[in-house]
């Protein structure tokens, strides 16, 4: 996954100063990830767990190389702070922050496509890893993850975490591991991260996590059918789930045909991707492709 983070990506937390972003800049500074600096308004000259903290994300640009930031600012704020750090020329994003009104989520996806540079994860994303080099976000327990060749892109912040440890459990190492974020309007979409991992040369395996409501999965099904080349496996969270239930924070309701569980498995399956009842069931799986 070198086209979006590596072990020398340099990292910007904004958001730093709060109780969020303090407790995982030093979990990920711990991981081993090279944080330089941290942004927070009107904090600009202050040190969170020896990272240098300044007022803009501009300011901070004056001092370090970045390429990538994560956020951990209150919902109401985050567009501001995305947009201040498209305009600045960061070119990946890590969006923790949940509860983003989806009309700012909506206007955060124009800002990026209209960069045609600038690439994001999340809203309400646990993050993105590679395991034993770097981790943005809230993914950043060594117990949990281990390298290998097998990556891991789930819907579910849950589910991302403990399908990394069931894998790790078993002795299959993680190529690796990104949440896409639970929310309706999200900047990568499961289809754009199954393409960049078909280039990626350490992944032989990819795990989908997917759930009820959207159609993330039946795109993914789509490209996977007349493209893939690699070996998947999938999981599909909410299948005892009723028609018109929203799980979670991803307003994921099933109306109709689309984004039911039976219109997943089938487009999974119609696609050769082997789809597992269990949570339990996945490293079986995935142990027959390796």
């Amino acid at each position: 996954m070198g086209m979006l983070i590596d072990s020398r990506s340099k990292v910007l937390v904004q958001g730093i100063t709060g109780r969020l972003g303090k407790k995982q800049t030093k979990l990920m500074l711990e991981y081993g990830t090279d944080i330089v600096a941290g942004v927070t308004p009107g904090k600009g000259g202050e040190t969170i767990h020896g990272v240098p903290v300044y007022d803009t994300v501009q300011e901070s640009l004056e001092h370090h190389d970045i390429e990538i930031s994560t956020f951990y600012v209150p919902a109401p704020s985050v567009e501001d702070a995305v947009n201040e750090a498209i305009e600045a020329g960061i070119e990946f994003g890590v969006i923790i922050s949940d509860w983003v009104p989806y009309q700012d989520e909506m206007k955060i996806k124009r800002a990026a496509l209209n960069s045609e540079k600038f690439r994001y994860i999340g809203p309400n994303t646990p993050g993105i890893a590679i395991p034993d080099e770097i981790a943005l976000g809230m993914l950043s327990s060594p117990s949990v993850m281990t390298d290998g060749n097998v990556a891991i892109v789930s819907r579910s912040g849950t589910l991302t975490d403990e399908i990394a440890e069931e894998l790790t459990e078993r002795g299959i190492g993680q190529s690796v591991v990104m949440g896409l974020g639970g929310d309706p309007i999200v900047g990568t979409r499961m289809v754009e991260a199954v393409e960049m991992l078909e280039k990626d040369d350490e992944t032989e395996v990819i795990v989908l996590v997917g759930e009820i409501g959207g159609t993330m999965e039946e795109e993914a099904s789509e490209f996977i059918k007349e493209n893939g080349t690699k070996p998947v496996v999938s999981f599909l969270a909410g299948r005892s789930a009723p028609k018109q239930k929203q799980m979670g924070h991803a307003g994921a309701i099933v109306r109709g045909v689309k984004g039911t569980i039976k219109s997943k498995i089938r487009a999974f399956e119609g696609a050769g991707v082997e789809v597992a009842e269990t949570l339990w069931e996945i490293p079986d799986i995935v142990e027959k492709h390796l």
